[in-house]
């Protein structure tokens, strides 16, 4: 959405302020292993991709945002559906994978407290809604190739074509710790994240997202995250465009596979102040990611077997 110039009505800011795609960059740094109770078995957590196979993802994300600005007050709802697809295009003798993304299909909703609903799905012929344009040109084409090595780090991404940047990750990857772990074992992941804020102003926040592997069953473990704002903040507006990062989630990973199964997020943070001391604003979402299971999907055999 496009952005008001200065001076404009409270109610103008309040839409200014609800895309709330704030310009982060997430830097992964060294992973630290915690202590692991005694007398657990360990067990090696590692990708184990394959030339030519293909991860297709559902994905369903859902989000609410409620601003108040003074006497004035708006919410926003959307819902998206979309199906990811994930081709592992090299795999060399260490085990660095290189894949490729995109999203094939997509489904998504809006409603806002005073513009009503606007829905549009990628399947039918229905031309895309103003705001949605760009949506259509990026379905079924790569929008970005990155390197991983067998612990999901991150060696070398280029984006194909623009995107935002993602709250909560938009990778079929999570780090996982370099060496084999007992259940209860921890691994921390430092984070930094830039915020731009008016006036052409950039500030680095300290985070960390801590890793818990909190059961193997089946050959699938259970991994829980949750996120800590390390450099102290007490400035809201600062607030307001972090509210996003600060996730909590749980992962299920397939071990003989080498692979995520499913993945879910969620968010629940309100800051006040952020545009005088009459304002604030509440932001929820939840993400959903499963892996695709059905052998009729071109290139599953391949994963499933």
């Amino acid at each position: 959405m496009n952005r008001r110039p200065a001076g404009t009505t409270p109610r103008r800011r309040i839409v200014r302020l609800l895309p709330w795609l704030p310009a982060a960059l997430c830097v992964a740094c060294r992973t630290a292993i915690g202590d692991a109770p005694d007398g657990g078995p360990l067990v090696r957590l590692e990708y184990r991709f394959r030339p030519g196979d293909r991860l297709d993802m559902d994905v369903s994300h859902r989000a609410l945002t409620e601003t108040t600005v003074g006497s004035t007050a708006q919410s926003t709802e959307t819902a998206t559906d979309s199906r990811k697809s994930w081709k592992v295009l090299a795999v060399d003798g260490d085990g660095h994978a290189t894949l490729e993304n995109s999203v094939d299909d997509v489904t998504m909703t809006s409603r806002t407290s005073d513009r009503g609903q606007v829905r549009w799905s990628s399947n039918g012929d229905d031309p895309a809604p103003p705001g949605y344009e760009q949506v259509r040109q990026s379905l079924g084409v790569p929008l970005s190739r990155l390197v991983v090595d067998r612990s999901g780090r991150v060696l070398h991404r280029r984006d194909l074509r623009p995107c935002p940047p993602s709250s909560n990750g938009d990778l079929v990857v999570v780090p996982l710790p370099e060496e084999p772990i007992a259940e209860g074992a921890d691994w921390i992941v430092p984070q930094e994240v830039v915020v731009d804020l008016p006036g052409n102003v950039r500030k680095v926040v300290r985070t960390r997202l801590r890793y818990r592997l909190e059961s193997v069953r089946n050959g699938i473990a259970v991994i829980s995250v949750d996120t800590t704002v390390l450099t102290p903040v007490d400035d809201p507006r600062v607030e307001s465009r972090l509210i996003e990062r600060i996730w909590n989630g749980e992962v299920e990973f397939d071990v003989e596979r080498g692979l995520v199964i499913r993945r879910s997020t969620g968010i629940d943070r309100r800051v006040v102040g952020f545009e005088g001391p009459e304002s604030s604003v509440r932001y929820k979402s939840s993400l959903e990611e499963r892996l695709v299971e059905d052998g009729d999907v071109p290139g599953r055999e391949r994963v499933s077997d």
